[in-house]
Order: C-alpha cells, then structure tokens, then sequence
C-alpha cells in the first residue's frame, strides 16, 4: 500500500525552514543593533581619512624617523597610578624640548573608556604625564601623535595589564 500522508510532511518541513530564517535573521538585526561596531580610531584620527591619507603618513614617518628618535619609557602599564613617558632626542643624541605630544589611551574593543593625556611635563628630552587609573584591567592601546615644527608622526603601542611580557610596538 502507498502512504498517502508522505505528501503533508514536505509543506509543514519547508513552512518551518522559513520561520526558522526569518527568526534568525532578525535575532542577528537585533544583536547588530544593541552592539554596534565601533569606530576605529587608529592613526587617533577616523580610518577613512587615515586610509585615504596612508601614504602621506608613512612618509612623513620616514622623514621623522630621519631626524628624530621616540623611545617608550613606561616599562608597563597597570590599571593604578600608569605614568606614561616618552624620551625624544634628534639623531645626534640631543634632547627635545619643544615637541607637541598629545597621547590617547584606548581600548581595541570600545572609544567609550578613551583617556585623552595632555600638558606633560618636560626635563631633559623626557616627556612624562601625570600617573592614571585606567578603568579596566586588559589590553589597552597608546596612541601618540609628535609634532615638531613640520614634521608629524604617529607611535602606536599595544600593552596589557594583566601581563608585563605582552607589548607590542
């Protein structure tokens, strides 16, 4: 004998499928919403003006990098009392004094936590900023920009709290 229910499964199976892609596609609109993506903030400028400038800003990294030298300080960052410095020499060894350095903190996941460093002290090449309390322990990002009459270049760092070894340049 043949079965005549075989045909009413395949309606009810294909009706089901359809509801099922439909609830997942607005269960992935509605995550989408309530966590949307953040702007990056590489370059502590919008990626779409870094990206179409990039190639400016490698090259005046290079013209930079020609006459002067940044070195990092801070041996790590912790999330109580940081003191973020940076040394800045010319290429014969001798200190800067006049260069403009504006340094961002952030985390890669969020702009929300951004800790903005300005007004640094200056002694001998040496530029150090006030200590801080970052408000949440893990993998932080320090973004600075020096400036020096004409010449400009970005130094980006990534540090962890948790960690002393994790540091990249």
């Amino acid at each position: 004998m043949i079965n005549k229910d075989a045909g009413k499964k395949w309606p009810w199976i294909i009706s089901i499928s359809i509801i099922i892609v439909i609830g997942f596609s607005v269960a992935t609109i509605k995550v989408a919403l309530n966590n949307p993506v953040e702007m990056s903030g590489y370059g502590m400028q919008n990626y779409h003006e870094y990206d179409k400038n990039v190639n400016e800003i490698i090259n005046a990294k290079i013209e930079f990098d020609k006459k002067y030298s940044i070195t990092f300080l801070t041996p790590q960052i912790s999330d109580k009392k940081s003191v973020i410095a940076y040394t800045i020499k010319d290429k014969s060894g001798n200190p800067i004094e006049d260069a403009n350095l504006s340094v961002v903190l952030t985390r890669p996941d969020t702009t929300k936590l951004d800790i903005t460093l300005d007004k640094p002290v200056i002694k001998n090449g040496v530029y150090t900023f006030k200590a801080i309390d970052l408000p949440k322990a893990g993998r932080w990002d320090i973004m600075a920009k020096i400036t020096i009459g004409e010449d400009q270049r970005y130094y980006n760092l990534k540090a962890d709290t948790r960690n002393p070894n994790t540091f990249e340049f």
